[in-house]
């Protein structure tokens, strides 16, 4: 488990301990990938890139031992799009259609989730539905990124994908949406971001947990971290539809509850929750270490 999260999401560790599950931090020192990167930085606070590498190799010594990357590669982002079969069903159900589409990023399987199914009404039909993908300011590697090819983990351990990186050694920040700490995006997102056919905003996480409490206070779901990014996104383009006078059905991917991220909200309640925005320097420096092309 990522250490930002085995630290920030303690009861999530419990719960697999009640199940039966050892949980360590990552990076650890069961591994050869975890151990380099702790003597580099014993203070690590970890990130999927190095959990994946950790995961694979763990994976790679046991032949009974099976490893599914839950993001990122194509056919999970394909997979995951029952989420967008299923919207179509339901708004067909209420009778309305999306003018926009909005879900948290990560690695791509939320966001593809859910809108690769209504792509193909732009591209078959003509209808010009926004889909936007919110990612965090502090790992911003859509609107920040450079599309190029790069390791889909930190030690090098995955293929190279063609993907908007930040650069497989970049580590982000220890925000408390530690499912979209990932320093790369899916190749066909990438692809999709790049030829223009859809968008990606960034956000700073107090902006995103004022959206997750308004939320909660008028839904009564206390939404993840992650989905919060969503949530501020499409309050961002209700209050400009209403700026521009114009009616829109936005939709939006409410990916998680909170209910194990109370901790999250206490900081943020209490006025404790750090701000955190990448600056270019370290973008830059994360890049400079990638000996891969630039893709044109």
């Amino acid at each position: 488990m990522v250490k930002a999260s085995y630290e920030g999401k303690p009861y999530r560790k419990i719960l697999m301990n009640t199940w039966g599950a050892s949980v360590y931090p990552s990076p650890s020192n069961r591994t050869e990938a975890g151990k380099k990167i702790l003597a580099a930085d014993p203070d690590s606070p970890g990130s999927l890139g190095i959990a994946i590498s950790e995961a694979v190799e763990l994976a790679f010594q046991d032949e009974n031992t099976k490893y599914a990357l839950g993001s990122v590669l194509n056919h999970v982002l394909m997979h995951q799009t029952v989420i967008g079969l299923e919207a179509i069903k339901q708004l067909e159900q209420a009778g309305d259609f999306p003018d926009v589409i909005v879900a948290p990023f990560g690695g791509g399987s939320n966001f593809a989730g859910i809108s690769f199914p209504f792509l193909r009404y732009n591209l078959e039909e003509g209808k010009k539905i926004r889909c936007i993908a919110a990612e965090p300011a502090s790992c911003p590697k859509l609107t920040r990124g450079v599309f190029r090819y790069d390791l889909g983990d930190t030690v090098g351990m995955t293929p190279l994908l063609p993907m908007y990186t930040l650069g497989h050694n970049f580590i982000p920040a220890p925000i408390h949406a530690g499912g979209l700490r990932y320093h790369g995006a899916g190749a066909i997102v990438s692809q999709l971001l790049k030829d223009g056919l859809i968008e990606a905003q960034a956000l700073k996480q107090l902006e995103c947990f004022e959206a997750g409490i308004k939320f909660a206070r008028t839904e009564g779901i206390i939404p993840a971290p992650e989905a919060t990014h969503a949530i501020a996104t499409a309050i961002r383009e209700a209050e400009r539809a209403k700026e521009e006078g114009v009616s829109k059905t936005i939709l939006f991917n409410l990916c998680g509850h909170g209910h194990f991220d109370m901790g999250a909200y206490e900081q943020y309640l209490s006025g404790k929750l750090v701000e955190h925005e990448v600056t270019q320097e370290e973008i830059l420096a994360s890049l400079a270490e990638l000996d891969t092309p630039v893709i044109s």
